[in-house]
């Protein structure tokens, strides 16, 4: 594991806090519909939504339930960094053997119960990719496996990959930077979202300095960017 752990290296930090109360949030937001799939994109690049992504996958694990993170982000997949892990076999791979299909090549972690499917070979599509039937039914066997499925997508100004993956999960989750993202690009990244219908659960603000530090992560259902 990284650094970029925060709620493994410093867990009784604010920040560690903050990714457990993202979680509960999560959980009252989805009491009469809970939440198997979600998709964790941002609106540009560097924005943190990979970090954001695995922290949030420790602290739900810890909680007691199967994860699995999953790098759909075919472009510039991170998560096998994040947990010192292999990219391939993979996601990509899992798409067009179905071998894989029935056995998902998932990796083990340091945290119990959380597991990874790193992203895979990279393909030269990864659009068509993500929006082919093929998708639902890796999500359907994923599902077979785990409670929750956080998917890591690019940045949704920047390609369709998150748009189309959204779509076909249970909620989508952005990820803004306090200070960084500009306010037209986060209402950008909302509209395209509720474009095709998926279920943006929250808005995660990232990167706050000062006092406010203690309030990191903060998941809203107020999505008024």
């Amino acid at each position: 594991m990284t650094d970029t752990l925060i709620t493994l290296s410093n867990p009784r930090s604010p920040i560690s806090e903050a990714f457990r109360t993202l979680r509960t949030n999560l959980e009252f937001t989805s009491l009469d519909k809970p939440i198997g799939s979600m998709v964790i994109t941002s609106a540009a690049p560097e924005e943190g939504k990979s970090t954001t992504l695995a922290n949030l996958a420790v602290t739900i694990a810890q909680a007691g339930k199967r994860v699995i993170v999953v790098d759909c982000d075919l472009r510039r997949p991170s998560l096998h960094h994040i947990f010192n892990a292999k990219n391939a076999p993979g996601f990509t791979d899992m798409m067009r053997d179905d071998a894989l299909m029935k056995n998902p090549p998932l990796q083990e972690t340091s945290v119990p119960a959380l597991r990874l499917l790193a992203s895979g070979t990279l393909p030269p599509n990864p659009s068509e990719l993500l929006a082919s039937r093929r998708m639902s039914d890796v999500i359907a066997s994923l599902q077979q496996h785990a409670d929750m499925i956080l998917f890591d997508a690019p940045p949704v100004i920047a390609v369709t990959d998150a748009a189309v993956l959204a779509s076909k999960v249970d909620a989508v989750l952005l990820v803004v930077s306090a200070g960084k993202t500009k306010r037209e690009h986060a209402k950008k990244a909302k509209a395209l979202i509720e474009k095709v219908n998926a279920h943006l659960i929250g808005i995660v603000l990232n990167n706050v300095k000062g006092e406010s530090s203690m309030y990191q992560y903060y998941a809203s259902e107020d999505k008024n960017a």
